[in-house]
């Protein structure tokens, strides 16, 4: 092999070495960056996750306290549609008494205007008699 050849290919060589020997400084800079990066992002993340746990409990009791309020106005309503159901039966029951009440007093206004037309005409009568 001739000298200029083993130059060329010791250049070569030299020049693979160099081009390998940056491109390992820029990984390990970039593995760096990456590194810190990473470090900021984990110390940020941290409070966040620590953040969202504690917002997910409390969604959670406030989820179970609304639960329980629901309920608690399901009863309240259940009470007043029963409460709703014994007042419109004793209003029905009422209405009934206050229509016998009122045909009763129909009656009697009735019995008193005929009992006041039969004196009116017994006095015609009898002091046309007289």
């Amino acid at each position: 092999m001739p000298p200029w050849f083993q130059m060329l290919l010791w250049l070569g060589l030299l020049a693979l070495v160099a081009a390998l020997v940056a491109a390992v400084l820029a990984l390990r800079r970039l593995a760096v960056r990456a590194e810190a990066v990473l470090a900021i992002a984990e110390q940020e993340l941290r409070p966040l996750v620590a953040r969202t746990h504690a917002l997910i409990e409390e969604a959670r009791g406030l989820t179970h306290e609304a639960k329980r309020e629901v309920e608690r106005i399901q009863t309240v309503t259940d009470h007043v549609s029963d409460l709703a159901h014994g007042v419109a039966r004793v209003l029905a029951a009422v209405g009934g008494f206050t229509r016998a009440g009122q045909l009763i007093g129909l009656a009697v206004g009735l019995r008193r205007g005929v009992d006041v037309f039969i004196r009116r005409m017994r006095r015609r009568e009898g002091g046309d008699h007289e």
